[in-house]
C-alpha cells in the first residue's frame, strides 16, 4: 500500500469563502495545475461546465485533451477511466448523478475494486468517481437516489461525503491523490448552502477519519452529507430542553472511523444515526452493528434510525415528506432517553 501524506493548512494559509460547489472546483483546479497525470472526464463537464458547474472553466484552462467531454455513456466512462488509471494517469469521473451511475455498476464491481488483488498488487487503480447525489432539488425520477450502501458492500473501493465546503476540498484532494479508487459523493441539497473560509492550495482531510461538530452526553447523533445540517438542527432544539447531544459528521463512509463511534457511544451510552437512504439495507444497519459490536454493554436503550422509506425517492411533490427532517429526529432522541 502507498503511503499518503497527511497535509493540514498552516494557521498563515490564506483562505477563500466557498461554497460547497465551488471548493470543490478549487480542488479540482488546483490538482489539474499540479499534477500533469490528474485528468477529468465526463457527460458535458467541459464546454458546459457540468450539470452544477462544478468544472466551469476548466477546459477553456487546462484543453479537451484534461477536461474530457465524454459520450453519455457512464459503463463508458468508468471503462475508460480504469484503463487510464492502471496506465499511469489520476483520472477523476463523474456521473451527473448517483442515480446514472448503475449502468456502470459491472465495471466498478467487477474491475474498479479488483484490480489490485487481482494483480496482486502490481497494479492499483487511482482514481476517483464523483457523484452528485440526494432528494432535496426537485429533480426528476433516478437524479435523486440515495444508495451509498451499495458502494460501501464493496471491499477495494473508498466511499467518502463531505457536508461542508472545507471538508469537500479537503477530501477531494485526498481522495484524488490515494491509489485506491474513491467514490466521492457530493450532497446536491447542499451544493450552494452554508459558505465557509476555505484554505488556498494544498491540504487534506483524511479518508477514514469522522468529524466531532459537538460535545454531549446524553445522546449521540450521526449523519453524513445533507443530514448533518438536520440533525445540527435538532441537537440545537433538544438542548433547549436540557438534553445534550454529540454531534458526528461520518464524512468518510468506507472506511468507517470506528474508534470514534465507539468512544461516542460509550459516553451517552444512546444513539441515533440519520440517513436519506431507504431503511432497508442502508449504511445505518451497519452502523448498529458496528455499536453492538464494540459498546453493547455501555448502552442504556436501542439504537435509533431516522431514514428515508423504502420506495423509491419519489417526485417532487413528496420529496419534503421522503426525506428526514429534524422533527422526526427529535422524535427519535426522545425516545432514546425515556427508553
Amino acid at each position: 500500500m502507498i503511503e499518503v501524506e497527511k497535509r493540514q493548512p498552516t494557521e498563515q494559509a490564506k483562505t477563500t469563502s466557498l461554497n460547497m460547489v465551488q471548493a470543490i472546483t478549487d480542488g479540482l483546479k488546483y490538482k489539474l495545475e499540479t499534477d500533469e497525470d490528474v485528468l477529468l472526464l465526463g457527460e458535458d463537464i467541459g464546454k458546459s461546465g457540468g450539470v452544477f458547474r462544478a468544472t466551469d472553466g476548466l477546459q477553456a484552462m487546462f484543453g479537451e485533451d484534461r477536461v474530457i467531454d465524454t459520450p453519455l455513456s457512464e459503463a463508458g466512462i468508468i471503462g475508460t477511466a480504469v484503463g487510464m488509471a492502471v496506465n499511469g494517469t489520476k483520472p477523476v469521473a463523474e456521473m451527473q448523478f448517483l442515480g446514472f451511475i448503475y449502468p456502470a455498476f459491472e465495471q466498478i464491481m467487477t474491475h474498479v475494486t479488483r484490480i489490485r488483488m487481482r494483480t496482486m498488487g502490481h497494479y492499483h487503480v487511482p482514481m476517483v468517481i464523483r457523484a452528485p447525489y440526494g432528494a432535496g432539488i426537485r429533480a426528476p425520477e433516478i437524479h435523486s437516489d440515495s444508495t451509498e450502501s451499495l458502494f460501501t458492500h464493496m471491499p477495494g473501493i473508498k466511499v467518502v461525503c463531505p457536508s461542508s465546503p472545507m471538508d469537500a476540498k479537503g477530501l477531494l484532494l485526498s481522495a484524488i491523490e490515494d491509489p485506491d479508487p474513491v467514490l466521492f459523493l457530493e450532497s446536491m441539497r447542499i451544493y450552494r448552502g452554508a459558505r465557509e473560509e476555505v484554505p488556498q492550495g494544498f491540504y487534506q482531510v483524511e479518508i477514514g477519519k469522522a468529524k466531532k461538530l459537538s460535545e454531549g452526553t446524553d445522546v449521540t447523533l450521526m449523519a453524513w452529507g445533507a443530514m448533518v445540517p438536520v440533525i445540527q438542527k435538532a441537537a440545537a432544539a433538544m438542548e433547549e430542553k436540557g438534553i445534550s447531544c454529540e454531534v458526528i459528521d461520518l464524512r468518510s463512509l468506507y472506511p468507517l472511523d470506528k474508534d470514534m463511534i465507539s468512544a461516542s457511544v460509550q459516553k451517552t451510552g444512546r444513539a441515533v444515526v440519520v440517513h436519506e437512504a431507504h431503511a432497508t439495507g442502508g449504511l445505518g444497519n451497519d452502523l448498529i452493528s458496528l455499536i453492538n459490536d464494540t459498546s453493547f454493554l455501555y448502552m442504556k436503550a436501542p439504537v435509533e434510525r431516522v431514514t428515508g422509506f423504502d420506495v423509491p425517492t419519489p417526485l417532487f411533490a413528496l420529496e419534503e415528506e421522503y426525506m428526514p427532517n429534524d422533527k422526526r429526529v427529535q422524535a427519535a432522541i426522545e425516545r432514546v432517553i425515556t427508553f
